[in-house]
């Protein structure tokens, strides 16, 4: 924890009214400082860039945010960060990835990290919020990410002990309070000297409206030491924060100073507001798909990342200058539609594939994983009862939305959840991002990270958990963190609080680098997981067991003569897992109506 003891809000008054976010940093932030980087919806991009330029090389911050990728790459290339508290490194579009600047993250390199899970990690925030020394967990237990935070494993870095309080243990392990209870854990509280957070609008008293999903809310804020920093995209008169109340997230009394920062966001997204009073409406964006795919490709090298970096954030002299770059035609591209924000019916089923497409176009093997998870989710919605799916990013999300898709057809309405805060989502066709904006419009109720990772599945024991591997082993254990050869991988996120607490379906095309024996790090435990789906077929153990798997289905592989033609020769070729194949029954091969709507989601092929 800092030591810092810079300015903290004082009763009576009002905070300061800055011209700019490079401004609001360089007065308001020191080197040394525990920043935190709030995670709504809209992060405060605008203001991680002005850090990068304003601290490159001195900075010398703990910073704690829930994921680290887009703009927290900048403040990673600038040096600033000594040590950072986080739960997912990478990238997350157009497929969720790691990213070059992390590979050595087990190393130390760039920084020291702390790693939790998304949960876990809102529950510390929680905690600090609400003057508690710890928050309680289900969570962690049994993974490589508990064995890391105690000492007793790899992959995280805790602060070196003279900067912690003294006798505080950043995790405890609680047994069970009968033979039949699983532990639990205990979470050290999280308290950043600041939390920075933008907003799409805030009087100036420094109340702050919010648009949701959530993600972690308003925790942080009432977290930090000394208050928050915020940038929104318009400062509206009092009178129409006054009229509407509902909508102020963050009060005024938590906020140190503010300033106007139109697509603040930028490169990712805020949802608009539209309240019928033109004072305080905001025009909403989407996610700049192009940016975030040239970001991905530029970073890929070191000369490609120099001078990524050179020209979004070392020339530019500010935001304004920024967002000029950006050019008029694509601000107004990414600009959301005015007016109220409703849901619409589901979209219609698209129109069959044409004669021959599938021969034209072959199926591939993602596509087959896909088609394949989303018949075994179907099949455990109406067998088993879940009324609930929890969709993790990648293969798994698509899964999760064709499942849906293919039940609604059955007359089955099952509502698809994401982590951040969407229920009941129904995808907007042929945008693949699991976080769009258009998709929140889509959706039934947006809440925050506590009401889907906590309630809808941590508390509910009919949700069934849909996820991505980037490798599984024969016990169902997951791997999304290290691998053996020390490369990072990308991280938790939610994942290891859906696996942990709730049934769970894993996707992953198969191959012995992914199917593995033993699993290099255990990010996910695989006591609940019922059904690992692959490109050739469904592995299931018999549920209430934590038995072997075995192929209970297959699918004939298209690979030609030399490739694997029956069960056996597929386990033993693509796995490393001595499991049986005996008694499996043949999977119906993959339809065109399937792949339709497999495509028409996904029409750019992002998941081929």
């Amino acid at each position: 924890m800092s030591t810092h003891s810079g300015t903290a809000p004082r009763p009576g008054v009002v905070p300061e009214v800055v011209p700019d976010v490079d401004s609001l940093v360089s007065r308001y932030v020191t080197p040394g400082m525990h920043l935190h980087l709030a995670m709504t919806m809209a992060r405060p991009n605008a203001m991680v860039y002005a850090l990068a330029r304003q601290f490159a090389g001195r900075g010398e911050f703990t910073v704690s945010t829930s994921a680290t990728h887009t703009a927290m790459h900048a403040l990673t290339m600038s040096g600033a960060v000594r040590h950072l508290i986080t739960c997912f490194l990478g990238d997350t579009y157009p497929t969720p990835r790691p990213n070059p600047l992390y590979r050595d993250l087990a190393r130390d390199t760039p920084f020291t990290c702390e790693l939790w899970s998304l949960l876990s990690f809102t529950q510390r925030l929680m905690a600090g919020a609400t003057g508690l020394p710890y928050a309680v967990t289900s969570s962690l237990i049994g993974s490589d990410l508990e064995r890391g935070l105690t000492g007793d494993g790899p992959g995280t870095r805790p602060l070196p002990e003279s900067e912690r309080p003294p006798g505080r243990p950043k995790f405890l392990r609680v047994p069970g309070q009968s033979a039949d209870e699983r532990p639990f854990g205990l979470v050290e509280r999280l308290r950043p000297d600041l939390t920075l957070v933008h907003g799409a609008c805030a009087d100036r008293r420094g109340n702050i409206v919010l648009v949701p999903p959530a993600g972690e809310g308003a925790w942080a804020a009432y977290a930090a030491e000394q208050g928050v920093l915020a940038s929104v995209e318009r400062i509206v008169p009092d009178d129409f924060t006054d009229g509407h109340p509902e909508r102020v997230v963050i009060p005024g009394r938590r906020v140190l100073a503010l300033c106007e920062a139109p697509l603040g966001a930028h490169p990712q997204s805020l949802r608009g507001l539209a309240t019928g009073d033109e004072r305080g409406d905001v025009r909403g964006y989407r996610d700049d798909y192009a940016f975030l795919t040239e970001l991905v490709d530029r970073l890929a090298t070191e000369d490609g990342a120099k001078e990524w970096y050179r020209e979004w954030v070392e020339e530019p002299a500010g935001h304004a200058q920024y967002v000029r770059k950006l050019g008029e035609a694509r601000r107004a591209e990414l600009t959301l539609a005015a007016g109220p924000l409703t849901p619409r019916e589901p979209a219609a089923p698209p129109a069959p594939l044409p004669a021959g497409a599938i021969a034209a176009e072959p199926v591939t093997r993602q596509e087959r994983t896909i088609v394949l998870g989303a018949r075994a989710i179907a099949d455990r919605v109406t067998r088993d009862g879940y009324d609930t799916l929890l969709a993790g990013i990648g293969v798994s999300h698509l899964a999760a939305w064709l499942a849906a898709a293919l039940l609604r057809e059955q007359g089955v309405r099952v509502p698809v959840c994401a982590e951040l805060g969407f229920y009941g989502m129904d995808p907007e066709p042929g945008d693949v991002f699991l976080f769009s904006q258009l998709h929140a419009t889509r959706s039934q109720q947006l809440v925050g990270i506590p009401e889907i990772l906590g309630g809808m599945v941590s508390a509910n024991p009919r949700c069934l958990g849909v996820l991505a591997a980037g490798e599984v082993d024969a016990d169902g254990n997951v791997n999304t963190s290290l691998l053996a050869d020390g490369r990072w991988l990308t991280g938790s996120g939610g994942a290891n609080d859906i696996a942990t607490s709730t049934d769970c379906l894993v996707l992953s095309t198969a191959s012995p680098r992914k199917f593995v024996e033993r699993v290099a790090y255990i990010t996910s435990p695989g006591a609940r997981v019922r059904e690992v789906v692959s490109h050739f077929g469904r592995f299931r153990r018999e549920q209430d067991t934590r038995g072997p798997f075995r192929l209970a289905t297959w699918l004939p592989l298209d690979d030609g003569p030399a490739g694997p033609g029956s069960p056996e020769e597929a386990v033993a070729a693509l796995t490393r897992w001595p499991v049986s194949s005996a008694g499996c029954t043949a999977e119906p091969q993959v339809t065109e109506a399937e792949i339709a709507w497999l495509r028409g989601l996904d029409p750019q092929g992002f998941y081929r």
